[in-house]
């Protein structure tokens, strides 16, 4: 679980557009670019070579 200070400062590094936190999936997730950043031993991994492209479902939902 990721420190809700962190959370709420926590930004796209691509759009600086909000995270959305899916603790099930253990990643923070932009719609705005369709990405999802992992979170590795509870660090945020804000690289977009790491990211995963969301797909149509997951943008929309």
């Amino acid at each position: 679980m990721l420190d809700k200070k962190l959370l709420a400062i926590l930004v796209c590094p691509l759009c600086k557009g909000p995270l959305h936190y899916d603790a099930g999936k253990l990643e923070l997730v932009c719609r705005g670019d369709g990405l999802a950043f992992p979170i590795r031993d509870d660090i945020p991994v804000m690289l977009e070579e790491e990211a995963r492209r969301l797909t149509v479902e997951e943008r929309l939902g």
